[in-house]
């Protein structure tokens, strides 16, 4: 049986609001992008790797997602527009906490495979952000770059996706940008 290597997806900038997901081995290629003076994130499936060049070439892309923040951060709408699904929701209904006393760093999302997620901050040693099934299967985890390793060109932060879950790529990312987002303004 062939050996499938996970997703790695190096965050290029390691910026929450600006940045792009790019498979180390160019197969997927994510960017995520804030509109300009708005609260609007999009999420883009992108033809190729992200790179300085990139930047200065005309943009029409449509987004895969888009993630819809209210005008002071707080948790707005998810909506995936072209993904089988093609739903939108509150963000607090999509990416819930996993109790009503849990901390909001620990939040839970149904997949398009209609199985129960969780996102945690530093629940598993030596990740920053953790993903797995309710019976805890390591489904993603984001690292990063530790300290005393030197890193050219890139912010050597990664999003780690594995084979059994690349269906839900796009759902990881989402859900993700969304767990930063959180952890970012304190909601």
């Amino acid at each position: 049986m062939p050996v499938t290597v996970p997703y790695v997806l190096e965050d290029r900038t390691g910026l929450n609001t600006g940045s792009d997901f790019d498979d180390l081995y160019d197969r997927i290629f994510f960017r995520v992008a804030r509109l300009p003076q708005k609260t609007t994130t999009m999420i883009y499936s992108m033809n190729m790797r992200g790179s300085r060049h990139r930047d200065k070439l005309p943009f029409n892309q449509e987004p895969v997602a888009i993630l819809d923040f209210t005008p002071n951060e707080s948790l707005g709408t998810i909506s995936y527009v072209q993904h089988p699904l093609n739903f939108s929701l509150p963000m607090s209904r999509y990416l819930r906490k996993t109790s009503i006393f849990g901390g909001s760093l620990l939040r839970k999302f149904v997949g398009s495979d209609g199985r129960e997620y969780k996102w945690g901050y530093r629940v598993i040693e030596g990740q920053e952000w953790s993903c797995t099934t309710t019976d805890n299967y390591l489904v993603a985890h984001y690292d990063l770059k530790p300290p005393d390793v030197r890193a050219f060109d890139v912010t050597g932060n990664n999003l780690t996706i594995y084979e059994h879950f690349f269906h839900l790529t796009l759902e990881i990312i989402a859900s993700f940008t969304i767990m930063r987002h959180i952890a970012q303004h304190n909601l």
